[in-house]
Formats: C-alpha cells, sequence, structure tokens
C-alpha cells in the first residue's frame, strides 16, 4: 500500500531522498529535518507504518521484503535506518533485521537505479586494539573481528555489505557514531552497559577511554551524506574522549581492575555456562583504546555541537528519568563479570573472618 501525503509540485533539485525507519527513532527525526529543506526534489518515508506529515510521501514496506525495489521508484539517495542499536534484542532477532535487512535495501537499490545509499554502523568496526592511534582516522583499517552475538557483529557484517556494494558499482556512504545518546535508549552500547553495576571495570594497565557522540550531531552528519556533501566511511563523535578517572567523578562509582586474562576468561566461562547470554567480546572496549577524529565530516564542514561530559550527563538524566534504567541492559557481560568478581569479593571477606 503506497499512502501519498504531498508531493512537492515544484521540485527545486535534483535529489530525491528515501529514508527507511522513517516512522520512529532516528528515521523520524532524519524526516522531520529534510522535511523543511527547499532544495530536495522529494522526500519518501519508508516504513512497516506510516506516519505521515507534511512534505513526506509514504510507501510502507518491510526492509526485508524482495519487492522493495518498488518502493525506491523515482528515488535517487535512500538512507537505511530501518536497523536496531538495542543491544538487549536477541541477537538472531536484531542480526536478522541489520544484515539481512540492509542486504535487501542495497540489492533493491541496485535495482531501482539508486544514485547513493547511506548506512549507519559504529566505531566498533574499527576494533579496540592496544595499537590504535589517538585519534584514528577514518581511513583507518577495520580491525573488529565478525561475531554473531554482538551488535558490533551486526555492524562488521554491514560493513562488509557496503564494500560489496561499492565494489559493485553502488556508491555507499557508511557513518560510524561513538556510542549514541539520544532519542531515547537507542544504542545502549559495551560501554554505558557498565552505568547497571555499581563499579566500572577496567583492565590492570590501561584506562579506559571514553567517546560518545549526541543523536543531534549524528542527524547532522546523516543529513550531510542524504545530500551528497561527503561520501565513503565517516566516524562520528564527540571531540577527544574522556579518561575513566573522569566518568568516575561524574558518575559517583568506583572502578574494579581485573588482569585481563581474568576478565575474558570469567566473561567465557560465564557465557558457556549459561549465566549471561551476552558475548565476552563486549568486554573488547577494556582492551585497548578507540578514539576517532572524524577527519571526514570535519573536512566537509561538519563539527560537534555536543562534549562528551554533556553527553554523559544527558544519559544519566535520561536513565534516572526511565524506570527500566536498571533493567535494559543487565544482561550485559560486562555488567555479569561485575556481579561474579562482587561475590568472590564477599566469599573471601567471609574466609578472612573465620
Amino acid at each position: 500500500m503506497v499512502r501519498v501525503v504531498r508531493l512537492r509540485r515544484k521540485p527545486l533539485g535534483p535529489e530525491v531522498v528515501a529514508v527507511t525507519g522513517a516512522a520512529t527513532g532516528l528515521g523520524r527525526a532524519l524526516v522531520e529535518r529534510l522535511a523543511v529543506r527547499e532544495d530536495l526534489a522529494g522526500l519518501v518515508g519508508i516504513d512497516t507504518v506510516a506516519a505521515p506529515f507534511d512534505g513526506v510521501v509514504w510507501r510502507t514496506a518491510d526492509v526485508r521484503d524482495p519487492l522493495l525495489s518498488t518502493r525506491f521508484d523515482g528515488v535517487t539517495t535512500v538512507v537505511h535506518l530501518a536497523t536496531s542499536y538495542d543491544v538487549s534484542e536477541p541477537a538472531v532477532g536484531r542480526r536478522a533485521l541489520n544484515v539481512r535487512g540492509t542486504a535487501q535495501v542495497l540489492e533493491a537499490a541496485r535495482a531501482a537505479g539508486v544514485r547513493r545509499v547511506v548506512l549507519a554502523t559504529s566505531t566498533d568496526v574499527y576494533g579496540h586494539q592496544a595499537d590504535n592511534a589517538v585519534p584514528l582516522a577514518d581511513a583507518a583499517p577495520l580491525r573488529a573481528e565478525p561475531d554473531d552475538g554482538t551488535l558490533a557483529g551486526d555492524h562488521v557484517e554491514v560493513e562488509r555489505l557496503a564494500q560489496h556494494s561499492a565494489r559493485a558499482g553502488l556508491p555507499v556512504t557508511v557513518l560510524r557514531p561513538a556510542t549514541l545518546v539520544g532519542l531515547g535508549p537507542a544504542y545502549d552500547g559495551q560501554v554505558l552497559r557498565q552505568l547497571s553495576a555499581a563499579r566500572l571495570l577496567a583492565v590492570r594497565g590501561v584506562e579506559p577511554l571514553w567517546q560518545l557522540c549526541h543523536a543531534d550531531d549524528l542527524l547532522a552528519a546523516l543529513e550531510l551524506a542524504a545530500l551528497g556533501a561527503v561520501s565513503g566511511g565517516l566516524a562520528v563523535a564527540c571531540e577527544g574522549a574522556l579518561p575513566q578517572a573522569v566518568v568516575e567523578q561524574l558518575t559517583g562509582r568506583r572502578r574494579l581492575e581485573l588482569p585481563a586474562g581474568v576478565a575474558i576468561s570469567t566473561a567465557e566461562r560465564l557465557h558457556r555456562a549459561g549465566l549471561t547470554t551476552a558475548s565476552p567480546r563486549e568486554l573488547d572496549h577494556l582492551l585497548g583504546p578507540l578514539v576517532v577524529g572524524c577527519d571526514g565530516l570535519r573536512a566537509a564542514g561538519w563539527a560537534p555541537t555536543w562534549c562528551n561530559e554533556d553527553v554523559l550527563l544527558s544519559h544519566l538524566a535520561e536513565r534516572s528519568a526511565d524506570a527500566r534504567g536498571s533493567a535494559y541492559t543487565a544482561a550485559g557481560a560486562t555488567v555479569a563479570l561485575l556481579g561474579t568478581a562482587a561475590l568472590v569479593r564477599q566469599a573471601r571477606r567471609r574466609r578472612r573472618g573465620l
């Protein structure tokens, strides 16, 4: 079913932009930004339900529909946001949407003659490596390893699909936000999951660095990409990063330091025993720095309007106002490991008291 609200009668530009996942979250926020522009020939919102407002043509579809290409008729650019950043969602279902859905969007875009596709993954695809430069350039190699159980694993597969499409002749722009805050708990990520525990985990000898991204800054980058002002793989984040010592002060939490071998092996045992469904790969962020410089976006005139400290404080305020704050992240590997370590400490104290 196609529900038409309004097309501009006199197109003012050559671009007709379609946004998938346009009814909610990032997709709706981007459509609202694009709808007030006067330099687009048309704007199409694609989702399983319509959320009509002025200036948008709505076409209902699931992005996994084999007939999706018919919804891209007349479209020059597709911004694909019908994906999930929800780390509490079952991994199998999330992978089906993120990876299979993206594959279908890219195939449908090729079939419909779309000129450009814009995707969103995360900075996690660069990998948390001990020898990472600080900051990393956009063109740094993507060194994260595939993993079926994590959101980062989904994004590794999406990046692979993007590279294949680009080689096949369909230009693909990929935006890679750092841990995303704003528009609700859209992306809790491995880093912010720790805030569900009483203490913050660290690997002995490594100071964790927290780099965040506010949805406002990602939306500004998505708008540039939708208009063709940037291309390739582009990181999106606040300037610099917060050392965990600063995060501890802001959150009122102390750290728990463990040797790297103990942390990883314990997380693996918890996973094998079924005590947590979260992948041990969620601890990767503790093993090496991952701070990006956003050089590609900055060259196009973009600059973040939020700093890491304000984004973190915004997230903390949002969590305190959300009754689910301590529940929707409780399954994380980091949280499970912290809980196990606390039980071990209590047992040791009891033995000393005997």
